[in-house]
């Protein structure tokens, strides 16, 4: 979150605007998308200068009485490992991004996190971003879905 508390307003949204085909005015459309962080607090960065995950804690005090809140909800990206975690039956990232076929019936798109900082995994699983481009969902769905 670098602009005014808007996530995803740095290279990682240029990232993640790229996967799903949408601009900046789509991801920050508050009548049709909601950006919901896995928690509500930062917890800090490690010894490597990454952040933390979220705690545990503030999830589950609080994630399901706004997600109720939200109005029907039509598609769900669910990115990074914290928010890929979250949903029943998920796995790690690579297997749950694999397997996003399983998590399509349910509404729910799994994306490694945009980060710089997944440039590794991008570069260990070169299967997504080709894999990726294959998803007419994510390309010509994503942000018809909300009109």
């Amino acid at each position: 979150m670098h602009d005014g508390g808007r996530p995803f307003t740095d290279r990682s949204g240029e990232r993640l605007r790229d996967w799903i085909g949408g601009g900046e005015a789509d991801l920050h459309d508050r009548g049709r998308v909601a950006v919901v962080p896995m928690a509500f607090c930062f917890p800090g960065h490690d010894a490597k200068g990454a952040d933390l995950p979220p705690p545990p804690v503030c999830a589950a005090r609080w994630r399901g009485r706004v997600m109720a809140g939200l109005p029907e909800v039509r598609l769900m990206l669910a990115v990074g490992g914290a928010a890929i975690r979250w949903p029943p039956g998920a796995r790690d990232v690579a297997e749950t991004v694999a397997d996003w076929r399983g998590f399509a019936a349910r509404g729910v798109f799994p994306l490694p996190h945009p980060s710089w900082r997944n440039t590794g995994w991008l570069k260990r699983h070169p299967w997504f971003e080709a894999e990726l481009s294959r998803r007419s969902w994510c390309r010509n769905c994503a942000w018809r879905c909300g009109r």
